[in-house]
């Protein structure tokens, strides 16, 4: 199957087999190589690119992908991030990626740069108290313990802000862009 990627996205979006086939046979190895060289464990690498492909299927037909290796390369992305979330809780994530190599290109580091733009407008237009709650939360990353005591609310009012919150951010971008926050939620 010799197609581009473009062709190989809206044939994964209609369910082929072959399409999803020909993306994991053009992909792992570039993939594994970018896993690696953000976790440089053999293993848990091999596992992140996985769970991509898993996720890439599953997700076939409810999601139509414009741009195939961005998307797979930034998905790795986020789940070697998660998987060393996993490992450091407290790790500065955003000061962490900030230093790898991104060998995607120009086109990826502006979608990305444009993407987080857009969502601190999103972020800006949530009412005060819900704004604030947020950003003690994702930017300061404080606990919802310390936002209620810091705010004098209480822990419950903090996880309904956040909720509100994510349902506000989710309501107002798309599926890929949503999934995109929900792994860099430090990128603002």
């Amino acid at each position: 199957m010799n197609l581009t990627d473009k062709d190989l996205s809206r044939l994964l979006y209609k369910g082929k087999e072959e399409a999803f086939n020909a993306i994991y046979e053009k992909y792992w190895k570039q993939l594994f190589v970018y896993a690696y060289k953000i976790f440089e464990d053999q293993i848990v690498c091999e596992d992140i690119v996985q769970e991509v492909f898993v996720k890439l299927w599953e997700r076939a037909k409810s999601n139509k992908i414009e741009k195939l290796e961005s998307y797979l390369f930034r998905a790795v992305k986020f789940q070697a991030m998660n998987a060393i979330r996993d490992l450091k809780p407290t790790t500065d994530l955003d000061q962490f990626f900030n230093h790898l190599p991104d060998n995607l290109g120009v086109d990826l580091l502006l979608e990305e740069k444009e993407m987080a733009s857009n969502l601190k407008i999103i972020i800006n237009q949530l009412p005060a108290k819900c704004r604030e709650v947020f950003i003690l939360s994702r930017e300061e990353q404080l606990s919802n313990k310390e936002i209620a005591s810091q705010l004098n609310i209480s822990i419950r009012t903090v996880e309904a802000h956040l909720n509100k919150a994510l349902k506000f951010i989710k309501k107002n971008v798309n599926g890929i862009f949503f999934c995109f926050y929900q792994f860099f939620t430090y990128l603002i």
